[in-house]
């Protein structure tokens, strides 16, 4: 799976260009706070993005091994069901039925180990993705508000980076 993206570079340069231009008006000042608050929204947006990207990797790597262990245990299970033919036949074997199917039990509890390591890692990384979408929506409701001058706007900006806090802190917990 791939990281999540967060474009929000170019909101960045007009939150800036705006911010200067009020400032040099002399009606910039309390702008200057919804940019820092703009920014630090940015800066979680982009650590989400990446924790989500690596809880992404993580729950497809213990996918696979989960699957590889599967197979594994696939195999442990014929090999003792031949062992068993075999035994029933009368000929000697290596290894007994039983031992067979001793280790088939210890990779099917292996299996489900890296499932369940999986979902952890697919859970998390669905809390990081919505916190990454909610400091994006909150970036841009910012950087309305400072090209709409309407304080109320960065507000609901704030708000919302906010529960997308909540959700980061889910998702790392």
């Amino acid at each position: 799976m791939e990281e999540i993206e967060v474009p929000t570079e170019h909101l960045h340069e007009q939150i800036k260009e705006k911010t200067e231009e009020l400032i040099e008006k002399g009606e910039g000042k309390s702008f200057l706070y919804i940019a820092i608050s703009t920014a630090l929204m940015a800066v979680f947006a982009a650590i989400a993005g990446l924790l989500a990207g690596h809880h992404s990797n993580e729950a497809l790597i213990d996918q696979i091994k989960a699957s590889d262990q599967w197979a594994y245990y696939q195999a442990k299970s014929i090999k003792a069901e031949i062992r068993l033919l075999q035994v029933t036949a009368g000929k000697e074997v290596s290894k007994s039925p039983e031992e067979e199917k001793k280790e088939a039990a210890e990779l099917s509890k292996k299996a489900r180990e890296f499932e369940e390591d999986s979902k952890g890692h697919l859970e998390k990384h669905v809390w990081l993705a919505r916190a990454v979408t909610l400091f994006q929506v909150a970036i841009a409701i910012s950087a309305i508000s400072i090209l709409t001058k309407k304080k109320m706007l960065w507000m609901v900006g704030v708000v919302i980076s906010l529960v997308g806090l909540v959700f980061f802190a889910v998702g790392v917990l």
